[in-house]
């Protein structure tokens, strides 16, 4: 038997829904909720979904930056990820549609291991071709620059 991954997987996530705002969310052995704040007609029991897409893009750049580096030899250490979104809302007030509901994303990552500014130049350039999330928001349209720098 090949011990090779399996090209695609199957994910399933699943959602109880016990308001208009709230989502109890089940990921494998996982249970966190996704809400909105309470000026918002929410309970703020979890950050909402646009603030849970910005999060997952940080975990993905944190995951695929470290086996990135790992494949290169190259030392990060740990990151610290800041992300500033600008964010087109009149699609979920329902005011209009918009194609491309981030504008414009702003990811800074801060390295703290020994790797130096042009092996962090390298890993982002790899960074850029592998994370599912980067990948996705661009395929959305997304302006999404990511900066690397060492603390």
């Amino acid at each position: 038997m090949s011990s090779t991954p399996k090209a695609t997987v199957r994910l399933r996530v699943a959602a109880a829904c016990p308001s208009h705002s709230r989502a109890n969310v089940t990921v494998r052995d996982l249970s966190f909720a996704i809400d909105e704040p309470t000026e918002r007609g929410g309970s703020n029991a979890g950050p909402t979904p646009t603030d849970t897409a910005l999060a997952a893009l940080a975990g993905c750049t944190n995951v695929i930056g470290h086996k990135c580096a790992a494949k290169q030899g190259v030392e990060l250490g740990h990151l610290d990820i800041a992300i500033e979104a600008e964010f087109d809302r009149r699609g979920v007030t329902l005011s209009a549609e918009v194609e491309v509901p981030f504008v414009r994303v702003q990811q800074t990552v801060t390295a703290h291991g020994a790797a130096s500014a042009e092996q962090l130049d390298h890993v982002a350039q790899e960074v850029e071709k592998f994370c599912p999330l980067s990948k996705l928001f661009r395929g959305a349209g997304t302006n999404l620059k990511t900066t690397w720098a060492k603390a």
